[in-house]
């Protein structure tokens, strides 16, 4: 089994100019540090640098300052090490089911049977077997999820970002890759940070949650429900504690309460 690793954000600072020629922090000091094999959930609202934080820990959005180390090596670009899922699709539409699964496989220096038999232990991980030979196009999107999970679990890589992969599919195909997500990172004991919008999602998945605003770190939330997190967890006190911490903190409470009172008049 690939053991999870730490991640050790110093000070970290991003700062992008805008086509108005201002400047605007993405990231404007943020220090976070995640123990290995911890399921870690970015929350914000868009555009206060929550994924600007996971593409940095990806080494695809360089730092204007501050540092990032994955297992105590400092992140200078992309590494297999650092399995990535985004809200688009990412399986090559020109390659059949298991030749996506395989490709990471092959770039690291397997042969064609190795990288093949892993592919299929992988599919069946993720209940696709019968669609090995099935193009892209013939899946639903919930089964292209499927394979792109299938593909970062199957590199090894000890770390998985995910930027919102659940976004674009329905609730009840959320809900089913939810357990099928928690399922295989509490047999890998790999490190998954997670960026989502959804707190729902959040609490479902996650042990700690990061409230991401204006650039940094608002707020860390464990969370310690018992897990499956079924609706009877998730309207626990607890839950409802970290929901209403979390709306305090990105505004919405207030814009609630607006839209309430509005509605009452």
């Amino acid at each position: 089994m690939t053991a999870g690793v730490s991640i050790e954000v110093q000070d970290a600072r991003c700062r992008f100019r805008h086509v108005s020629g201002n400047t605007i922090d993405a990231l404007a000091g943020v220090d976070v540090t995640v123990q290995p094999g911890e399921f870690v959930c970015l929350v914000g609202r868009s555009g206060h640098g929550k994924s600007t934080l996971l593409r940095a820990i990806a080494g695809l959005t360089p730092l204007s300052s501050g540092i990032v180390q994955v297992g105590g090596t400092t992140v200078d670009g992309p590494s297999v090490d650092r399995g990535m899922v985004f809200q688009e699709d990412t399986v090559f539409p020109w390659m059949r089911v298991i030749d996506n699964v395989a490709f990471g496989l092959k770039n690291k220096g397997l042969s064609a049977q190795q990288a093949t038999d892993i592919a299929k232990d992988w599919l069946q991980r993720v209940d696709l077997a019968d669609f090995a030979a099935s193009w892209p196009r013939e899946l639903s999107g919930g089964m292209r999820k499927r394979v792109a999970i299938a593909t970062v679990f199957a590199t090894e890589a000890p770390l998985l970002l995910m930027d919102e992969p659940f976004g674009a599919l329905d609730y009840v195909t959320r809900l089913s890759l939810y357990g099928l997500l928690t399922e295989l990172w509490s047999r890998t004991g790999r490190t998954i940070v997670f960026v989502t919008h959804d707190i729902e999602e959040a609490l479902i998945l996650a042990d700690r949650i990061l409230v991401i605003k204006d650039g940094g770190v608002a707020d860390d939330l464990r969370v310690s429900l018992p897990r499956p997190r079924d609706e009877e967890r998730r309207a626990s006190p607890e839950a409802v504690a970290i929901t209403k911490t979390i709306t305090r903190h990105l505004g919405l409470a207030e814009l609630l309460d607006r839209h309430a009172g509005e509605a009452q008049k």
